[in-house]
């Protein structure tokens, strides 16, 4: 079972006090933005095998939402951090690099 770490109010909860919402670090387009840029909001988004950021929502606890990095194969958990942030924070990047070698972030923002 998968848990988190909400960086918000500093309970470990597992998935079922969660929501999820999704890849983390995506530019969001709306109605008044170009069909193309919508189009590629709405279907084009990442799907790794490995290392993926991620959105949820502490659901069943303070309802805020953060970002989380984890392995979509092992459900490792590298960490989580706040929502409002546009990168991951660099001691998760770290973590993820001494873990995986070879492995770089992609800046997708």
């Amino acid at each position: 079972m998968l848990t988190l770490h909400c960086p918000y109010c500093g309970v470990h909860c597992d998935e079922t006090e969660l929501a999820p919402g999704g890849e983390a670090h995506l530019t969001r387009h709306g109605p008044g933005s170009d069909d193309a840029d919508f189009e590629s909001y709405l279907f084009l988004r990442e799907n790794p095998r490995g290392v993926h950021f991620e959105r949820w929502r502490h659901a069943y606890g303070c309802g805020k939402w953060f970002h989380a990095a984890r392995c979509t194969v092992t459900l490792e958990v590298f960490g989580t951090y706040p929502a409002q942030t546009t990168a991951p924070m660099q001691a998760i990047l770290d973590i993820i690099d001494e873990k995986r070698p070879g492995w770089r972030w992609r800046d997708v923002t």
